[in-house]
């Protein structure tokens, strides 16, 4: 099931992976999302375990700017349409192998970057040429538990999860003193 290479880092898109896929646009041209928080206990996790998390995306909105503020994430980027490229440039930065990158998207334009990498994953609603693509399908959709589940996949592969959990609630608790 798992490459047995170390993820490093964890590659995001958003619409149909942090989100359920649908655009909310009210008649004032604001855009809503709706993000799923077990998916950012999740990253908050792999961050703690000390795995770098990006967001790759197509489209550009206020609301993932907020939210990968909210949740810490080392790299934004908005309106790509070459995820393929970005992603070399993340893994020069981070000076890390391509087989240390987990990548989790739905839809054709992730597909390139799916196939470069050690472990890729799609949100069980993802089109059926990417979920052919993958490593690993999810149980759940996307917006709805796909990021939390497969980030707890890869972090049962390399830690105790139940040790990993309890240092983080620790730490968090210390941080709250």
């Amino acid at each position: 099931m798992m490459k047995k290479s170390e993820i490093k880092l964890i590659v995001l898109d958003v619409d149909g992976v942090l989100t359920d896929g649908k655009l909310l646009i009210g008649s004032n041209g604001v855009e809503f999302k709706s993000f799923n928080v077990k998916d950012g206990m999740g990253i908050s996790l792999a961050r703690f375990f000390g795995i770098k998390v990006a967001i790759i995306t197509g489209r550009k909105s206020e609301s993932v700017q907020i939210r990968s503020r909210e949740l810490n994430i080392d790299y934004l980027y908005e309106g790509i349409t070459n995820k393929e490229e970005v992603l070399f440039e993340i893994v020069q930065l981070l000076d890390i192998d391509l087989n240390n990158v987990f990548y989790l998207g739905d839809d054709i334009n992730d597909l390139s970057a799916i196939k470069l990498v050690g472990f890729s994953a799609a949100p069980k609603d993802a089109v059926e040429i990417v979920k052919k693509s993958v490593d690993y399908v999810c149980i759940f959709n996307g917006g709805n538990g796909a990021v939390r589940e497969a980030i707890d996949l890869i972090l049962s592969q390399h830690v105790d999860y139940d040790v990993l959990v309890a240092n983080y609630l620790s730490a968090k608790i210390k941080i709250a003193q």
